[in-house]
């Protein structure tokens, strides 16, 4: 080996073409992004959040000794 593969294992297939298949063809660049895509693991998750942020900004809005949790639909569970 020379000094220049000890310090590059991959220099000699460094400047090679990209194999191409000859059974499929190449996937579109939007289908090859989607696959990388990020994703929602907990679906609702967010919603959920959106939702206790609308009622204690609302409960804000109000104040303390106004709020009454049935007049905007919600169970008042003691936690804000």
């Amino acid at each position: 080996m020379n000094g220049n593969m000890e310090e590059n294992p991959y220099l000699d297939i460094i400047h090679l073409p990209r194999p191409q298949s000859k059974k499929h063809a190449a996937m579109p660049l939007l289908n090859r992004a989607a696959q990388f895509a990020p994703f929602s693991a907990l679906v609702g998750h967010g919603d959920a959040i959106k939702e206790t942020m609308r009622q204690y900004e609302q409960r804000v809005e109000m104040g303390e000794d106004e709020y009454v949790p049935e007049l905007i639909g919600v169970e008042d569970d003691g936690i804000l």
